[in-house]
Protein backbone atom coordinates (compact mmCIF):
# COMPACT_ATOMS: atom_id res chain seq x y z
CA UNK A 1 0.00 0.00 0.00
CA UNK A 2 2.84 2.35 1.06
CA UNK A 3 4.79 1.74 -2.70
CA UNK A 4 1.03 2.55 -4.58
CA UNK A 5 0.83 5.54 -2.99
CA UNK A 6 4.39 6.62 -3.56
CA UNK A 7 3.65 5.95 -7.48
CA UNK A 8 0.58 7.61 -7.05
CA UNK A 9 2.16 11.16 -5.52
CA UNK A 10 5.25 10.80 -7.54
CA UNK A 11 5.85 12.57 -11.15
CA UNK A 12 6.49 10.78 -13.90
CA UNK A 13 10.18 10.27 -14.00
CA UNK A 14 10.02 11.11 -9.98
CA UNK A 15 12.28 8.87 -7.76
CA UNK A 16 11.96 6.86 -4.25
CA UNK A 17 15.27 5.61 -2.48
CA UNK A 18 14.81 3.82 0.49
CA UNK A 19 16.35 0.83 2.13
CA UNK A 20 15.88 -1.85 5.23
CA UNK A 21 17.64 -4.43 6.73
CA UNK A 22 19.09 -6.67 4.16
CA UNK A 23 16.64 -9.50 4.23
CA UNK A 24 19.50 -11.54 4.97
CA UNK A 25 19.71 -10.60 8.49
CA UNK A 26 16.30 -12.53 9.11
CA UNK A 27 18.40 -15.73 8.83
CA UNK A 28 20.73 -15.43 11.15
CA UNK A 29 21.37 -14.63 14.84
CA UNK A 30 22.00 -10.94 16.32
CA UNK A 31 24.96 -11.90 17.80
CA UNK A 32 28.61 -9.99 16.54
CA UNK A 33 30.39 -13.22 16.85
CA UNK A 34 30.72 -16.37 15.28
CA UNK A 35 27.28 -17.72 16.18
CA UNK A 36 25.98 -14.80 14.32
CA UNK A 37 27.79 -15.96 11.00
CA UNK A 38 25.52 -19.46 11.27
CA UNK A 39 22.08 -19.23 9.75
CA UNK A 40 19.52 -20.59 12.22
CA UNK A 41 15.64 -20.12 10.89
CA UNK A 42 14.56 -20.10 6.87
CA UNK A 43 15.30 -17.06 5.04
CA UNK A 44 11.78 -17.80 3.41
CA UNK A 45 10.27 -17.48 6.65
CA UNK A 46 7.97 -14.56 6.93
CA UNK A 47 6.58 -15.03 10.20
CA UNK A 48 6.71 -11.40 11.44
CA UNK A 49 8.89 -10.75 14.73
CA UNK A 50 7.28 -9.50 17.93
CA UNK A 51 8.02 -7.80 20.78
CA UNK A 52 6.13 -7.05 23.97
CA UNK A 53 6.30 -4.79 26.72
CA UNK A 54 5.62 -5.60 30.47
CA UNK A 55 1.94 -5.37 30.10
CA UNK A 56 1.86 -8.34 27.41
CA UNK A 57 1.15 -5.53 24.88
CA UNK A 58 2.85 -5.73 21.25
CA UNK A 59 5.55 -2.67 21.38
CA UNK A 60 6.82 -3.64 18.11
CA UNK A 61 6.72 -5.94 15.04
CA UNK A 62 9.15 -6.67 12.44
CA UNK A 63 7.92 -7.97 9.05
CA UNK A 64 10.47 -10.15 6.75
CA UNK A 65 10.31 -9.81 2.78
CA UNK A 66 13.05 -11.47 1.02
CA UNK A 67 14.72 -9.39 -1.53
CA UNK A 68 11.89 -11.43 -4.49
CA UNK A 69 9.07 -9.75 -2.08
CA UNK A 70 10.44 -6.50 -2.43
CA UNK A 71 11.14 -6.48 -5.83
CA UNK A 72 7.63 -7.80 -6.55
CA UNK A 73 6.14 -5.11 -4.38
CA UNK A 74 8.44 -2.50 -6.16
CA UNK A 75 7.32 -3.54 -9.45
CA UNK A 76 3.62 -4.67 -8.74
CA UNK A 77 3.09 -0.54 -7.42
CA UNK A 78 3.96 0.18 -10.84
CA UNK A 79 7.72 1.21 -9.94
CA UNK A 80 10.63 0.59 -11.71
CA UNK A 81 13.30 -0.98 -9.48
CA UNK A 82 16.71 0.72 -10.83
CA UNK A 83 18.82 0.08 -8.98
CA UNK A 84 19.89 -2.19 -5.76
CA UNK A 85 22.67 -1.71 -3.46
CA UNK A 86 23.92 -3.99 -0.87
CA UNK A 87 27.19 -1.99 0.72
CA UNK A 88 30.06 -3.63 2.12
CA UNK A 89 31.59 -2.92 5.58
CA UNK A 90 33.73 -0.44 5.43
CA UNK A 91 37.54 -0.77 5.42
CA UNK A 92 39.04 0.07 8.71
CA UNK A 93 35.48 -0.15 10.85
CA UNK A 94 36.58 -2.04 13.85
CA UNK A 95 33.75 -0.83 16.25
CA UNK A 96 30.71 -3.31 17.30
CA UNK A 97 27.11 -2.20 17.28
CA UNK A 98 24.70 -3.94 18.47
CA UNK A 99 24.27 -7.52 16.70
CA UNK A 100 26.64 -6.41 13.94
CA UNK A 101 30.51 -6.75 14.08
CA UNK A 102 33.59 -6.58 12.07
CA UNK A 103 33.21 -9.94 11.44
CA UNK A 104 29.70 -10.15 9.97
CA UNK A 105 29.82 -7.39 8.36
CA UNK A 106 32.14 -8.62 6.32
CA UNK A 107 30.18 -11.98 5.38
CA UNK A 108 26.74 -10.34 5.21
CA UNK A 109 25.12 -7.30 4.19
CA UNK A 110 23.30 -5.49 6.86
CA UNK A 111 21.49 -3.46 4.66
CA UNK A 112 19.47 -3.23 1.36
CA UNK A 113 18.93 0.08 -0.77
CA UNK A 114 16.59 0.19 -3.34
CA UNK A 115 16.57 2.86 -6.46
CA UNK A 116 12.98 3.07 -7.88
CA UNK A 117 11.84 5.60 -10.21
CA UNK A 118 7.66 6.15 -11.54
CA UNK A 119 7.99 5.62 -15.41
CA UNK A 120 7.57 8.76 -17.21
Amino acid sequence: AVLAEVHRVLRPGGRLVFSVSHPIRWAFPDDPGPRGLTADRSYFDRTPYVELDEAGEVAYVEHHRTLGDWVAAITGAGLVLDGLVEPEWPAGLERVWGGWSPLRGRHLPGTAIFSCSRPG
